[in-house]
């Protein structure tokens, strides 16, 4: 059986790279080839040093004024390209080399809450401001244009009144490790 290969984007702290990790650890067939962050200083370093996965650090020039990362992709040949918790823009030349080959999870139910600046706590304290009464995730596929691709599979998870910005990024992560892995997992066996 031929191995399908990941690579992973995170821009924060890492904790769904680690659960993406630890959800494939009892799948034979995948591997996470590399972890690729644009914060030097990102906590997912670390997190990769524990887990033994490989990454890679690249700024911003390198990333939208140089081929680096799309000749460092198209060396690692993924089967998917995974956005876990990467804030910037996908440049364009990364969307052409790997048409529907990227996706993203975006902490709210699309196309409520999202473009740019809507990522992380400002999601959940718009979602709380506006008094929604549900929320979620959306895993959608990258285009040129922030949370615009198309929507692959969304969860929801319902809201009270007491819900604080927090409590409901509470919810939204719970709903990322349950769903996030699985998706990833059948994109790979789709692909």
């Amino acid at each position: 059986m031929e191995t399908k290969k990941i690579v992973l984007f995170a821009s924060g702290s890492g904790s769904n790279v680690e659960n993406i990790f630890n959800y494939f650890q009892t799948k034979p067939g995948v591997e996470i080839s590399c972890v690729l962050t644009n914060k030097r200083d990102a906590q997912v370093i670390d997190r990769c040093n524990r887990l033994k996965i490989n990454a890679l650090y690249f700024n911003r020039y390198s990333f939208y004024h140089t081929g680096f990362v799309c000749s460092v992709l198209k060396n690692l040949k993924p089967d998917l390209i995974v956005l876990a918790g990467f804030l910037w823009k996908i440049p364009q030349d990364l969307i052409d080399a790997f048409p529907q080959k990227i996706v993203n999870i975006h902490p709210a139910l699309l196309p409520k809450y999202g473009g740019k600046g809507m990522y992380g706590a400002h999601v959940h304290k718009a979602v709380k401001e506006n008094a929604e009464t549900e929320t979620g995730i959306t895993i959608h596929y990258v285009n040129e244009h922030y949370d615009e691709g198309a929507i692959i599979q969304q969860a929801k998870t319902t809201l009270v009144e007491g819900d604080t910005p927090e409590s409901i990024a509470a919810k939204v992560h719970e709903l990322e490790y349950e769903h996030f892995p699985k998706v990833i997992e059948q994109l790979l066996k789709e692909g």
